[in-house]
């Protein structure tokens, strides 16, 4: 990677925003620090008026389009990487209820942070209502996504997807440019309030065991593909490390998906699969950013004593799956798709949100590889059974999303 496109990226103007927040923390004069305050609450007011739209907006198009596609093997496709990316999600709670006791035990200062109290509260506040809630969103979505499947209304689909289009010139021209100051004014109330060092210390052992479980869990998924398909996992698994390597520097599966392609035929995949295979699940296959958002958003949820009952965490990863498929249109892959979510049903407010953007981009690139490195697995047990009953598959257009890909440096 140039110079030039590692300053120009997400990450990269991320990282630097962090930087500068806890260093600005510790001389900002008061009202200085809260222009940044002021400008967090309507920025995050302003996510929480989009975040719905923008739901409705990418899942919409997704789930219907995905109805056009190659008959029963889409959705057997679909169905499996739908599975592996919420068995992520049940592994992620599963780790934070037995490991977060300990791991976080003297770390349970989320709960202290509030950007909008005492000498950090803003200057002003605008309320910004929602058109409508989240969940209102996703079964909209979801309802006319499907309905659209069956109507096979080409001026419908059409609306949509330049409502799809609209939507992502919002977050290319609006929300990404402005991501890093949000971030910024985050660790700066952080650090002005005196909880950044613990938050960071604990943040930081998240992040450490959220990349080895993405570990763990393509052992598991390499570990079933070649039990279905008879084939050494541990040979199938270093035939994809290219497509690793590749998601790993780049962040980006778009970019991958050539030498995901290719490292997929070394597991004696059909062309004609892997062809129909890869670039799906390069869009529906987030397994490896579940397991992220789930050991972030629990990490939260302990060390602020949130109350979140099993029953809620199971409904909580199972809709994550779902508006994982709007992941390739937000920025910093799923995290933007999961924000209503976390405000709406673990109750998390605008730093709690901020602090889960952040620590989600600064390792985004683990959970892309993996993501990109589990789809070798799916190919490998879709091979098994549709192998000489796929057609050729034709790559689906991606000229709307070019613009997100610059703006973001690439990701998934």
């Amino acid at each position: 990677m140039d110079l030039r496109r590692l300053t120009s990226s997400l990450l990269f103007r991320v990282i630097i925003a962090i930087i500068l927040g806890i260093i600005c923390s510790f001389f900002f004069p008061d009202w200085l620090a809260r222009v940044f305050v002021t400008f967090n609450g309507l920025f995050g007011g302003f996510l929480g008026f989009f975040v719905p739209v923008l739901i409705f907006a990418l899942i919409t198009p997704a789930i219907a389009g995905l109805g056009r596609g190659a008959g029963k093997w889409l959705g057997i496709t679909t169905g499996i990487a739908y599975v592996s990316t919420i068995v992520s999600g049940f592994i992620a709670y599963g780790v934070s209820q037995a490991v977060y006791p300990w791991l976080l035990a003297d770390q349970q200062a989320v709960e202290a942070v509030d950007i909008d109290e005492g000498a950090l509260a803003p200057f002003f506040s605008i309320e910004m209502s929602p058109p409508f809630e989240v969940m209102t969103a996703l079964l909209l979505a979801f309802a006319v996504g499907l309905a659209m499947t069956t109507v096979k209304s080409d001026t419908l689909y059409k609306g949509s997807r330049d409502l799809e289009r609209v939507v992502m010139k919002v977050i290319t021209a609006f929300i990404i440019p402005l991501l890093p100051i949000y971030i910024f004014g985050m660790f700066l109330s952080l650090g002005m309030n005196g909880n950044l060092a613990d938050t960071l210390v604990a943040f930081g052992k998240v992040l450490l065991l959220s990349v080895g479980m993405t570990f763990v869990y393509l052992a598991l998924q390499y570990g079933i593909a070649g039990a279905v398909t008879g084939r050494n996992p541990f040979v199938a698994f270093k035939n994809m490390l290219p497509a690793y390597a590749t998601a790993l520097g780049t962040s980006s599966s778009a970019a991958t998906i050539p030498v995901t392609y290719s490292s997929t035929l070394k597991n004696d995949v059909e062309v004609n699969v892997a062809g129909f295979v890869v670039p799906l699940c390069a869009t529906i296959h987030l397994a490896g950013s579940m397991m992220k958002i789930g050991l972030y958003a629990f990490a939260i949820v302990y060390m602020a004593n949130i109350e979140v009952s099993v029953g809620l965490a199971i409904g909580f990863i199972l809709l994550l799956g779902i508006t994982m498929i709007a992941a390739p249109g937000v920025p910093g892959g799923a995290i933007m798709a999961a924000v209503g979510l976390l405000a709406s049903m673990l109750g998390f407010d605008d730093s709690q949100v901020a602090l889960m953007i952040a620590a989600y981009i600064a390792v985004d690139s683990f959970g892309t590889a993996a993501n990109v490195t589990g789809d070798g697995a799916i190919a490998m047990i879709v091979n098994k059974y549709a192998k000489g009953r796929i057609p050729a598959a034709v790559a689906e257009d991606d000229e709307d999303r070019e613009d997100l890909d610059a703006a973001i440096g690439g990701e998934k």
